[in-house]
């Protein structure tokens, strides 16, 4: 009965002595003040720069001359060029077609021989005039003979200058049988072979030059501002203020570039869109590979030079044109800044930093004026601008 109380007993005394032991023997824990430890946040030094600015676009590759190839004179075709079929290529000058000759051979065969009636005709009048002019001076002949003969010379002059056109006409159209390439370049399309009929004015194909190709650019209208160009007076700009374009296209498994100018401004705004055309132009003879028609590109046009403008990523970038500023006691100051532009990544500013100031880049989410951050310093503009 004794052993059932006193063995308990012993085991708790023991463990109220351990456990006022491991009291007696705990550290003191020292009362600590309760300052914040600063924000670490991402700075960008300030820095100005002198840019050009760009602006950017898409359009397609068209021709700049686009022609249809239409006889003048009617007859069965006879010969084509091997080059006039779809993506044939010719050269200025060249044939590409012949119509039958044989109705406007006979043609000029008739013609010329009224022509030599008419010349018959033309120069017996001239000499009958001439002797009633010299019998009129003798006073053998009445006045209304020497004008009777003074009236058929004219008439067969007149004879003599109609059929003098008509022979020069039916020379022409026989010439004209042969249809030659107005300038150098492709056959888009063409709807004619031996043996059809080819009516006169009713087109047989489809050409257009590869000289100079061109590319319709829509721009914003707003976007015009960053543009160096000139007043709009008939749409055409001079050729010592003509903007630079890059055109790039992936073509063959290949991102390949071709240089150009813009040339002109088409006269009417889209009332829809808003947007400009700008036409760019690139000169075979400039470039270094073949700019293909139809092809799909996108355009960088040189733009303005500007001065002492600072580039911030877009994350700097606070509402209403706010960034925040890092003083030099490592505070946060909100600063209002005037962005120039928006592009890319990247805000283009132009007013309301100074050089060696830190901007914030982190995204703080509750910033405070006046707060302490501990700021690490990181020059994103270099690779931004890349």
């Amino acid at each position: 009965m004794m052993r059932t109380f006193v063995i308990p007993m012993v085991i708790v005394l023991v463990f109220l002595s351990l456990a006022a032991t491991l009291m007696a023997t705990s550290p003191v824990l020292e009362p600590s003040s309760d300052r914040p430890e600063p924000l670490t946040v991402r700075v960008q030094t300030v820095e100005s720069e002198s840019i050009e600015l760009k602006v950017h676009s898409q359009g397609s590759v068209v021709p700049s001359t686009i022609s249809q190839l239409i006889p003048e004179v009617s007859g069965r075709v006879v010969w084509t060029s091997p080059s006039l079929v779809a993506g044939g290529f010719f050269e200025e000058g060249q044939e590409l077609a012949r119509i039958d000759t044989l109705d406007h051979r006979n043609s000029r065969d008739r013609a010329k021989a009224a022509l030599k009636r008419a010349t018959a005709e033309v120069e017996h009048a001239r000499y009958e005039y001439s002797r009633m002019r010299s019998l009129a001076e003798r006073k053998l002949v009445s006045r209304s003979a020497l004008e009777n003969g003074l009236r058929a010379y004219r008439v067969t002059q007149a004879a003599f200058e109609d059929a003098q056109v008509s022979f020069d006409q039916a020379e022409e159209n026989l010439k004209r049988t042969t249809l030659r390439a107005p300038f150098t370049g492709l056959v888009r399309a063409e709807n004619i072979d031996i043996g059809q009929f080819a009516s006169r004015g009713q087109a047989i194909a489809t050409l257009y030059a590869n000289d100079v190709v061109e590319v319709r650019l829509p721009i914003a209208d707003r976007q015009l501002a960053f543009l160096n160009l000139p007043p709009l007076r008939n749409g055409n700009f001079p050729a010592s203020m003509q903007p630079n374009v890059k055109l790039s296209a992936e073509y063959g498994g290949q991102v390949r570039e071709w240089s150009g100018k813009i040339v002109r401004a088409e006269a009417e705004i889209d009332t829809s869109s808003r947007m400009v055309q700008l036409v760019a132009q690139v000169k075979s003879s400039e470039m270094s590979q073949e700019l293909s028609v139809g092809l799909f590109v996108t355009a960088e046009i040189s733009g303005l030079a500007v001065d002492n403008i600072i580039s911030l990523p877009r994350s700097a970038m606070r509402n209403d044109d706010n960034v925040l500023v890092v003083d030099a006691d490592n505070r946060l100051r909100f600063r209002k800044v005037q962005p120039l532009r928006h592009y890319k990544d990247m805000v283009l500013v132009a007013d309301g930093l100074e050089a060696g100031e830190l901007v914030c880049l982190s995204a703080v989410q509750t910033a405070i004026d006046g707060m302490a951050v501990r700021p690490v310093t990181q020059n994103l503009s270099a690779a931004l601008r890349n």
